[in-house]
């Protein structure tokens, strides 16, 4: 696959955004060092059996930069090791998005706002509406249901802690292996 967006005769492609932490690895905190990442065992199998079907990213807030916790290089390093780790199991991410801001900030790239997901789509020929938004937290799904895709949302991480927040009907899943089964049952 090229970065290129399709010309009008290509069918728009459709797409995966994952959360990372509490999603693809252990929420251990705001992670400084690529050392410390602990990747879900299923993650990488799980996402491999997307089959090149879906172009896959990573949408992360990140708010330990503007706390002062973390640098935008430690975040960037820990980024680009999820994304090596992947790759080394076969799963190709297109790209990952971080805000690095706080809620109060107000700026236009923190989850639940859809800034990255219409950027990525501008950018990359998707078909938003075929898509779907994977996580951890309340903001996933309301992330996806923001830019008029498919939110699942998984236990893990955060997620039983905030699954009494979810709007009903929110479809809910054990973790990453089961979002794969539900997103391969569902296209």
């Amino acid at each position: 696959m090229t970065d290129a967006p399709p010309d009008a005769a290509t069918p728009l492609a459709q797409a995966v955004f994952l959360d990372r932490d509490g999603t693809l690895n252990e929420d251990r905190g705001h992670l400084a060092n690529p050392d410390d990442v602990v990747f879900f065992p299923q993650a990488a199998p799980a996402l491999a059996r997307l089959g090149g079907r879906y172009r896959l990213f990573i949408v992360t807030n990140q708010r330990g930069v503007a706390e002062g916790i973390l640098t935008p290089e430690q975040v960037e390093a820990v980024n680009r090791h999820v994304v090596a780790v992947l790759a080394r199991a076969g799963v190709a991410i297109s790209r990952v998005y971080t805000c690095p801001h706080l809620r109060s900030d107000g700026c236009a790239c923190i989850k639940p706002n859809p800034h990255f997901l219409h950027r990525a789509a501008q950018e990359f020929g998707l078909d938003l509406a075929r898509s779907w938004v994977v996580g951890d937290h309340p903001h996933d799904v309301e992330l996806a249901r923001r830019a008029g895709a498919l939110g699942l949302y998984v236990l893990t991480g955060h997620g039983a802690k905030h699954r009494a927040e979810l709007s009903p009907g929110t479809v809910v899943v054990p973790g990453i292996a089961e979002a794969v089964d539900w997103i391969l049952a569902h296209s």
